[in-house]
């Protein structure tokens, strides 16, 4: 089974402002209609994105085994160390030294790492193997291009 490669970028520092505007308007995804030039607030993207800013980190992701959860190739994951890992939750894991992410599966003493792509096989934790839960992902940043 192919794995998703996922690269370390850094740690959320607290109090970095990233401010962006938000305007009134909202944009229909039918048809067109004309847009509003009112800028309604700035937001923080910190504050949008992280919840616990000394337990969160960035990864960058490579590979496809999660693209049903809406998770791409190029795109950042926003993990969150302070989350309890359960079962439905997309995880960071180390098993045996590789990293990946995927859906744990933890039900009935059963421990299965779920891919969401139907190309992909779930991998089923045996009890000799090692595996670390890094994190929770909690939000997907995908470029578009």
């Amino acid at each position: 089974m192919r794995q998703d490669a996922v690269e370390y970028v850094g740690t959320v520092e607290p109090g970095a402002i990233v401010n962006l505007p938000v305007y009134a308007s909202k944009i229909p995804a039918g048809f067109p209609s004309p847009a509003d030039d009112y800028l309604e607030c700035r937001i923080d993207l910190n504050e949008e994105l992280i919840e616990h800013p000394h337990s969160t980190f960035i990864l960058n992701v490579s590979g496809d085994s999660m693209i049903g959860a809406g998770i791409m190739p190029g795109g950042k994951l926003v993990v969150d160390k302070s989350i309890e890992p359960s079962h439905g939750k997309i995880v960071i894991a180390v098993i045996d030294g590789q990293l990946t992410v995927k859906r744990l599966y933890k039900q009935r003493g059963v421990i299965k790492l779920m891919p969401d792509n139907p190309k992909y096989t779930p991998l089923i934790v045996k009890q000799e193997q090692d595996l670390l839960i890094w994190g929770v992902v909690t939000n997907v940043i995908n470029p578009l291009y």
